[in-house]
């Protein structure tokens, strides 16, 4: 078993340009789980074609926070994408909850989405259909390949900014401006 590189747990790992997998090309995803047995995480910039309100209807609950109605739907990673998940902080008290720290948590039980549809709480929420999954080893072997960059993951980018704005926000905490990036790596 390959020992951690680093533990990336509240990372973002943004694809490099010559990223091949159609799933990652140009994605920001925040990893909610790092350790020796893999990763886990969210892809927080590709909205899909559905809104929360349309999920909500989906799965049958009602959505009385109608401020959230129009905000979209994320495809989160290609692993168990008939299955959803929030990313979400307050990081607060869910059934089925993986608390990546105090603030922030990645939820996938219904609770969460009854307390959104009735209250609109927690406030600041990511909905995915789908995860990002990694076996042990995996993510590391493709940091040595330069397939992602790693950043510590700003909150900000993810509950504050539009999705299309998410990636350049990542890469400027970086001091890297994305257009700027050769889609060719090269070593030393």
């Amino acid at each position: 078993m390959s020992a951690l590189i680093a533990n990336l747990t509240h990372h973002f790992l943004i694809a490099m340009p010559a990223m091949a997998d159609p799933n990652f090309a140009r994605t920001l995803t925040y990893i909610a789980e790092h350790n020796d047995q893999g990763a886990l995480g969210v892809i927080v910039n590709r909205p899909i074609d559905m809104t929360l309100a349309a999920l909500f209807e989906r799965v049958e609950l009602n959505l009385e926070a109608q401020s959230l109605a129009a905000q979209p739907v994320y495809f989160g990673g290609p692993v168990q994408t008939d299955r959803g998940f929030v990313l979400h902080r307050p990081a607060g008290e869910w059934h089925s909850t993986l608390r990546v720290n105090d603030e922030v948590a990645l939820t996938s039980s219904r609770d969460i989405l009854q307390s959104i549809g009735q209250s609109g709480e927690p406030s600041d929420v990511l909905v995915t259909l789908g995860y990002s999954g990694w076996a042990a080893g995996q993510l590391e072997h493709e940091l040595a390949q330069n397939a992602w960059l790693t950043v510590p993951a700003d909150l900000s980018i993810v509950f504050g900014l539009p999705p299309e704005e998410r990636l350049a926000a990542a890469m400027h905490s970086l001091g890297v401006d994305f257009a700027n990036l050769s889609d060719v790596a090269g070593h030393a």
